[in-house]
């Protein structure tokens, strides 16, 4: 693509004449290769700038800036100059990679909490309609059954624009993006109109350092995806919602529980039975539905009206959005393992004291029969985390079974007899198995009618670090395995 093609929504100014062929776009100088444009960005850490040079050696067709150059530019080198290249860079990846949203259905989310099962909600149910979905966030790049990684949220733009042709060109038909504040605040979705956007909550997040300076700037950039949508859907229960929409033009699609919302639900209740842990709503309003939703904690009945808000905008069949609610789940957050017998088996991320506390309460709710929690902890990590760690699960828990995790280039040994430290300080039970697998294994061989049992700490991991190898390690693999060993 010439280089005036692919600037062809961006406002700029020519510094050094040429229009050549771009053979990709680039933003870290270290990638530059013959042919490519390079991006300037400027951020909290570094800035672009002061490697074009270094850009133009690897062999740079054209420069995007921002800033003037303190160096005199070669003959053959186009240059152009913009007020924002973060914006700039958004702009032109649309442009290379041909406008992918325009063959996707999309959606977008934003708030504090709850935007990766609110996503994965969406997801599913979209998949339940026929409608083959993508999704990027927390977990990374989802689509076609696979999981690429990004170091982002919300990934820079030109990554979301290449996940988006690449999901196109696979058959996806549905896109649904978590929005993160930082990513509205650094134009990573600029350009973009989605069909439909979403605020879930808001609470304070992310202030202080290179992330926003105070509550005001967070919620302000938090309302910026709300200038580019085609629909919206708002908590109507939260009380930020009319400041995080008030720049969209068009009625808002309100949800909660409150009588003024357009989509209002009654009737909440917890579910557990036969290894199913969820939660039960009624909807009135703009849908009539009674939804049993497969993801624990009252809470994510918010999370559920927010995902059919989101697909209400589309033609989506109500069995679609009751059997995608059902069955969503987010990879390594309580996500339900289906076993043998008359018990839960979950997974989850849990790593710390907060997470562990946060997951263990809303189990409690449920009354299980026992909750146990397995888990270990990070070695060359401070130690207090793995006091704490015991504390809570010996406090919170009806047994807590102590393992390994990613005990790095500690003894396991010595990292599970700092958790006893914990554990200690409470009256609660516990047993130590060393290796993971046969802790997985001794919790589903003592599972009783009801229990609850959490495998904490690797989540949507499928590693195990041991002494700087790390070990292929899938917490589902070993359970199909013990399921298949044991006969059950």
């Amino acid at each position: 693509m010439k280089l005036y093609d692919l600037l062809r929504d961006v406002e700029y100014t020519v510094v050094r004449e040429g229009n050549p062929e771009i053979s990709d776009i680039i933003y870290d100088s270290r990638k530059v290769s013959p042919g490519t444009v390079f991006a300037a960005l400027k951020g909290a850490a570094a800035d672009g700038h002061k490697y074009a040079c270094s850009a133009i050696d690897k062999g740079a067709a054209a420069l995007v800036i921002s800033d003037d150059l303190d160096f005199d530019i070669p003959d053959g080198v186009a240059v152009v100059k913009t007020d924002d290249t973060r914006l700039a860079l958004a702009l032109m990846s649309r442009a290379f990679f041909n406008y992918p949203e325009r063959e996707l259905k999309t959606v977008a989310i934003t708030g504090t909490k709850g935007k990766t099962t609110t996503a994965a909600m969406i997801a599913e149910i979209f998949e339940q309609a026929g409608i083959k979905a993508g999704t990027i966030g927390t977990l990374g790049i989802v689509y076609g059954g696979n999981t690429y990684k990004t170091d982002n949220t919300t990934p820079e733009s030109y990554e979301i624009q290449k996940a988006m042709r690449n999901m196109a060109d696979a058959g996806v038909k549905a896109f649904v993006i978590e929005a993160s504040s930082i990513g509205l605040k650094a134009s990573r979705l600029a350009g973009m109109t989605f069909d439909a956007a979403v605020f879930t909550n808001f609470s304070n997040d992310h202030i202080g350092g290179v992330e926003h300076k105070d509550m005001a700037e967070y919620l302000y950039c938090k309302s910026l995806l709300f200038r580019q949508c085609r629909n919206a859907a708002a908590n109507i229960d939260d009380p930020a919602w009319e400041k995080i929409t008030a720049d969209f033009k068009g009625d808002i699609l309100t949800y909660g529980f409150s009588e003024g919302a357009k989509l209002r639900a009654k009737n909440d209740r917890l579910l557990s039975d036969n290894g199913f842990i969820g939660v039960h709503f009624e909807t009135e309003g703009l849908k009539n539905l009674s939804p049993d939703v497969g993801v624990p904690g009252k809470f994510n009945a918010y999370n559920a009206l927010a995902a059919i808000s989101a697909v209400s905008f589309f033609d989506i069949p109500d069995k679609a959005i009751l059997d995608g609610l059902k069955i969503a789940h987010v990879k390594g957050r309580v996500e339900p393992v289906k076993v043998p017998g008359n018990y839960s088996l979950l997974i989850d991320y849990a790593h710390n004291a907060l997470s562990m506390e946060n997951v263990l309460t809303t189990l409690r709710q449920y009354k299980p029969n026992r909750l146990i929690t397995m888990f270990g902890a990070g070695g060359n990590r401070p130690k207090v985390r793995r006091y704490e760690m015991g504390e809570t699960s010996g406090r919170l828990s009806d047994l807590s079974v102590i393992t390994e995790d990613n005990s790095r280039f500690e003894d396991v040994m010595d990292i599970i007899a700092d958790i006893k430290t914990g554990l200690h300080k409470t009256d609660g039970k516990y047993v130590v198995v060393p290796k993971r697998k046969e802790a997985i294994r001794y919790c589903m061989l003592n599972a009783q009618d009801g229990d609850i049992i959490v495998l904490a700490g690797k989540g949507h991991e499928d590693y195990q670090e041991i002494k700087g190898v790390k070990y292929h390690m899938d917490e589902r693999e070993l359970i199909a395995e013990i399921i298949e060993e044991e006969g059950l």
